[in-house]
């Protein structure tokens, strides 16, 4: 072999060697990364719900000692919610396809991009870690002063990994915002931009000035726990109720971080699946931005009971009702892009759809919840469970769900069986409803969330929520298989075999290193399904993918 061949030889397997993906630059890479991280968390999150659910399965609370399901349930929620909801569509969709769908080649820091999966995974380690050593008892919220003063779980360690892996969500957030206002191609204007990007611009403005609320508050109950400083110890004049109010300052805008991406990836799903552009476009996009402000500031209605006045309470819940209207304007928007529209009802699209209707779910009973007499009312049930999982669980991960599959082929070049891919979008949406909806009869009944035993009147409810539990985890489990088995087997997925709009659908699958052969210039509006064509270049589009 020449040496020119022994040098392109040694720079091939360079490229596909560990080394290259440890140290890549790629956006692309990174989001992969980002896949296999979150999906190992969501994996670890899933085995703990596995066994609440197990343990809830009859009255006497005969599988695990009650310590034990403390540790579940408060193990269950911080991997979920900061290791999966939060990084899952930003970490792996966002990072993959924004700098492709504003036609650039790579975000505005790849080292920083880069130093964010380290970060994450340092983090999310660091918890682990906890978890290996005995896990903690206070809940995902650490409320002070059982965290901080009376429990003896390991409250240091898994605190200090949430407060580690925060800095990741604050430097993607500033990536982002970074490379959507420098690094446009020529002609891609605020207003020609993807609904995906408008989304993921409203988050990382979330991200960058919410996450270093709650990072501040974890390191102050880290020293107030390790030090005995009394800043949230009233016995040595701090205030536990100053937790929450910092707690709630970011958490509740934390709900849009999660829910915003998803909400970017359905109008991606919507357009693409009904061959038309967006309705309302400019309202749709605002509506993202509405959102993330009007996020700060509602997060006095989780703490109608914590002892603030009445007039805060209605003050907040007012806000409550308000910040309703800009989610109300979505979901308004695709069901009038979905009237009379040419709807194909592909794998990502009964995700898209399902997305709906249980984000519809989630946001009628937050109204319920934000009214109150009734959150008075049902404080503390499985009511506030179930509504937390259905904008949550059943908005996030059936738009993480939808968006995977929507743009896997163009990740990895491949077709996934579409009829596993319908069986589960179908298994994940009926098991979600059966594992949920009966947890609402629950709460309303007054079943107290964090226990582990209960009447016996319950168990019926709670068979059934086990039971979906079940199906549940088989929708998710699914793709897991045919989705790594398309890797191998799959057919070619070609350019854009959606035949769907925007700059990614232009380019190779999987995309080259640089993205696009050719320095891409914008010259149409997003979603511009009317132009002469739906395909590459306005060519006729080409067959679904089945």
């Amino acid at each position: 072999m020449s040496r020119t061949g022994t040098a392109e030889t040694n720079y091939l397997n360079a490229q596909h060697g560990l080394k290259s993906w440890l140290l890549t630059l790629d956006h692309k890479r990174i989001g992969l990364l980002y896949l296999m991280g979150v999906s190992f968390f969501f994996l670890l999150g899933g085995i703990f719900a596995l066994l609440i659910r197990l343990e809830l399965l009859t009255p006497q609370g005969d599988l695990v000692q009650p310590d034990t399901y403390n540790r579940l349930f408060s193990m269950h929620g911080i991997m979920m919610v900061f290791f999966f909801l939060i990084p899952a569509i930003p970490g792996v969709l966002g990072n993959f396809l924004i700098p492709i769908m504003i036609g650039t080649r790579d975000v505005a820091f790849p080292r920083l991009n880069l130093a964010s999966w380290y970060i994450f995974m340092a983090g999310g380690s660091i918890t682990l870690l906890g978890v290996l050593a005995g896990g903690v008892d206070t809940g995902w919220t650490f409320y002070p002063p059982y965290s901080s003063l009376y429990s003896a779980t390991n409250v240091l360690t898994v605190g200090i990994g949430v407060f580690v892996n925060g800095f990741s969500s604050i430097l993607t957030g500033l990536n982002f915002m970074v490379t959507i206002h420098r690094m446009r191609a020529p002609g891609m204007t605020w207003f020609r931009l993807p609904l995906f990007v408008w989304g993921h611009y409203a988050t990382s403005f979330i991200n960058v000035l919410g996450t270093p609320v709650i990072a501040i508050t974890l390191l102050l109950l880290v020293l107030e726990r390790a030090f005995h400083l009394g800043i949230f110890d009233a016995t040595k004049g701090g205030d536990p109720v100053l937790f929450q109010h910092l707690f709630w300052f970011y958490s509740h805008p934390a709900v849009y971080i999660m829910i915003l991406p998803s909400m970017a990836v359905i109008s991606e799903l919507i357009a693409a699946f009904t061959r038309k552009r967006v309705f309302g476009y400019h309202f749709v996009a605002f509506s993202s931005i509405g959102i993330a402000v009007l996020g700060f500031l509602v997060w006095g209605h989780h703490m109608f009971v914590s002892g603030q006045s009445v007039y805060a309470g209605t003050a907040f819940s007012l806000l409550t009702m308000l910040v309703a209207i800009p989610s109300a304007i979505k979901v308004f928007n695709w069901s009038f892009t979905l009237y009379q529209g040419s709807v194909s009802f592909d794998t990502p699209m009964l995700y898209a759809l399902g997305f709906i209707g249980l984000f519809m779910i989630g946001g009628l009973t937050g109204v319920f919840l934000g009214t109150l007499g009734f959150d008075i009312h049902v404080h503390d049930t499985y009511f506030v469970v179930a509504h937390f999982h259905y904008v949550m669980v059943g908005g996030t991960i059936m738009g993480y769900l939808g968006g995977l599959h929507y743009w896997w082929p163009k990740i990895t070049g491949r077709i996934y069986p579409e009829f596993w891919g319908r069986m589960s979008a179908m298994l994940v949406f009926v098991g979600f409803n059966l594992t949920f909806f009966p947890q609402f009869l629950l709460g309303y009944m007054g079943m107290p969330r964090r226990y582990h035993a209960y009447p016996e009147e319950w168990q019926v409810l709670n068979v059934l929520s086990t039971a979906g539990a079940s199906v549940l985890g088989l929708g998710f489990l699914l793709p897991l298989g045919y989705l790594l088995w398309s890797l191998k087997y799959g057919k070619l997925a070609g350019k854009n075999p959606w035949g769907a709009k925007g700059l990614e659908w232009t380019t190779d699958s999987p995309p080259p290193t640089e993205n696009f052969r050719d320095a891409p210039v914008v010259s149409e509006e997003a979603y511009d399904y009317a132009g002469a064509g739906h395909g590459d270049g306005g060519a006729p589009a080409p067959a679904r993918a089945h």
